[in-house]
């Protein structure tokens, strides 16, 4: 069944689809940077979540995969895109001590104010004063 399922009006879940999505989650996990731009440019949304709300960026730059961060962001991924513990990637990277990760995040208009906690307040907690003068234009 392809539509909707009577029982909760949720679209059915079709097992081909389902594999390639873990498969397009575990290329951003990994930083498979050029089969990820490829699927994204054959039409997966780049800003595909996950059952967590994690993004392929969120999952790219916690991982610390600069060129697949940057790849993405190239393509229009949200660099504010909480997921649903209201995480954001830029936080990820600073709690993952990416330096160039944030870098790139904060190059493409990543808001250090947003999430919880928000990138700030995560280099601030684990005292990386490296990370709150990139967060802060330094």
């Amino acid at each position: 069944m392809t539509g909707p399922t009577p029982e909760t009006n949720e679209p059915a879940h079709d097992p081909e689809v389902l594999q390639l999505a873990a498969k397009v989650f575990d290329l951003a996990r990994h930083g498979d940077t050029d089969t990820l731009a490829a699927y994204v440019d054959a039409g997966v949304p780049v800003n595909l979540t996950n059952d967590r709300g994690d993004s392929l960026l969120m999952l790219a730059a916690y991982h610390g995969h600069a060129a697949t961060v940057a790849s993405l962001l190239e393509r229009g991924a949200d660099p504010d895109r909480a997921n649903d513990r209201g995480q954001t990637p830029l936080a990820g990277a600073v709690f993952k001590g990416e330096a160039e990760v944030v870098r790139l995040l904060v190059g493409h208009g990543a808001d250090p104010t947003a999430g919880v906690p928000s990138a700030v307040d995560t280099a601030a907690m684990f005292a990386r004063q490296d990370l709150l003068d990139l967060l802060q234009g330094g």
